[in-house]
């Protein structure tokens, strides 16, 4: 989804503003299944986790894209630029990061 979200002539900000929004609703849903204990719930959680952090990596990656192309930032201010790269960085590791998570909560269930 990196490589979709870096070459992609789609505008993806709309896009990574729901995918917020479902991350808000996804923690909720984890918060109710804590007192719930479901194991189907928690299935069709994981399911939605990855679809969700598949979307943001995707958005994530064209966010730091565009940043990187900006004239803007030409290069002068290389604590800027450095603080940048860091923050896109740490972004995409924890989208990463999360999406092993959640694949791991799916393909790990003992039967």
């Amino acid at each position: 989804m990196s490589v979709v979200g870096a070459f992609t002539k789609m505008d993806l900000t709309k896009l990574r503003t729901y995918l917020f929004i479902g991350l808000v609703g996804l923690l909720i849903a984890m918060l109710i299944n804590i007192f719930v204990d479901s194991d189907s719930f928690d299935f069709l959680i994981s399911i939605v986790g990855v679809l969700i952090f598949t979307g943001l990596t995707a958005a994530d990656t064209q966010k730091i894209v565009r940043m990187s192309s900006d004239p803007s930032l030409d290069g002068s201010d290389s604590a800027l630029l450095t603080r940048l790269s860091i923050i896109g960085a740490l972004t995409l590791y924890l989208d990463f990061l999360n999406l092993f998570l959640f694949l791991l909560r799916i393909f790990g269930r003992s039967r």
